[in-house]
Order: structure tokens, then sequence, then C-alpha cells
């Protein structure tokens, strides 16, 4: 069995990325469990951190739908406002609606 290396690993979690709908969001954690351990959500955010803006990345957030940057790092806004034009809602403590937002990872059929 060939053990996955970072650089595959993230590639994997890519793909994941990827298929995330518009209007959608998924957690760190969700998407490190989809790819076989729960465990890995902070690897997940590294490949996130590490990927470019051809990916969808803003629409991985914190399991408590709390967005990954402090309030004042423009990367914030920048995540806040590409989820708003998606119509992705926030609750009145600035983390996202889950209930109403969140993308439940399923293998492709």
């Amino acid at each position: 069995m060939k053990i996955p290396t970072e650089n595959n690993y993230f590639q994997l979690v890519y793909e994941v990325v990827k298929r995330i709908p518009s209007g959608k969001v998924v957690t760190y954690g969700e998407i490190a469990q989809f790819l076989g351990n729960p465990r890995n959500a902070r690897t997940v955010g590294y490949a996130m951190h590490s990927c470019d803006d051809s990916l969808p990345w803003y629409r991985v957030i914190m399991k408590s739908g709390k967005l990954p940057f402090e309030e004042t790092d423009s990367s914030s806004s920048k995540q806040k406002k590409y989820l708003e034009k998606e119509g992705v809602t926030f609750l009145a403590n600035g983390r996202v609606n889950l209930e109403k937002h969140r993308w439940k990872i399923e293998l492709p059929s």
C-alpha cells in the first residue's frame, strides 16, 4: 500500500474543494473525515493555505461556522465577500449559517 505524501494529500483535498457547490460550505474536519482521517483537519488547513485562487478556498470554514482568519485580516473580509456573493448567510454572531449552507460531501455518482 502506498503511503500518501503531503503533496498528493493536498491534491485529494483540492479535488474535494473543487466539488463544493456555489452557496455551500464545508469544514476542514469534514474534508479530513471524508478523506479517511478526521484528525487531519489541520493538514486540510495547510492545503487550503497553499492553494491559489483557482479553487473556491473560501467555501472551507471552521467547524463552528467561523471564518478561519482573524477579523482584522484582509483575507477574512475577502472570504466573507465571496461567500455573501454566492448567497451564504451569516448569523448575528458572524458565523456562517451551517444549518442552511453546509454541504454534505458524498462520493461522486
